[in-house]
């Protein structure tokens, strides 16, 4: 099973009502150590690194975001500034002038997707909420 359609899903998700495309890119990782199950080869992924998949693993896994608040969300060798967390699965990080990263856990991925500059990143939220609930809705 090829997991980069879920990259397609979620940016299609993103469009709002005038078709503006929120989301730019995205990818999925583990929960249990942040192994990507997305590919890099897709044109719209988060080249997220090891080291950075597996610290927002291990912060939503442990429900421990600490290390955001002190250090910030990186992904893609950028730092962002930690906003908030609801319900112990949702992350929001926002980088003056590079956008914004929504997270979201599911029961064992991880969504995250990128919010170009200017964009809303609320509806991105939306998006990446569509791909973790259908996850989780299949065991996922």
């Amino acid at each position: 099973m090829s997991w980069d359609g879920y990259i397609d899903n979620l940016v299609a998700q993103s469009k709002d009502a005038s078709g503006t495309t929120h989301a730019d890119k995205a990818c999925i990782i583990g929960l249990d150590g942040g192994a990507k199950w997305t590919s890099d080869t897709h044109p719209m992924a988060i080249k997220i690194s090891g080291p950075e998949a597996s610290t927002i693993a291990t912060c939503l896994k442990n429900k421990d975001f600490s290390s955001f608040q002190s250090s910030g969300v990186h992904v893609e060798n950028i730092k962002y500034n930690y906003l908030r967390e609801e319900d112990g699965k949702l992350v929001l990080a926002k980088k003056k002038d590079m956008g914004a990263i929504t997270i979201q856990a599911s029961t064992t991925a991880i969504v995250i997707a990128h919010t170009v500059e200017g964009g809303q990143q609320g509806t991105t939220n939306k998006a990446v909420n569509v791909i973790a609930e259908y996850l989780i809705s299949v065991g996922m």
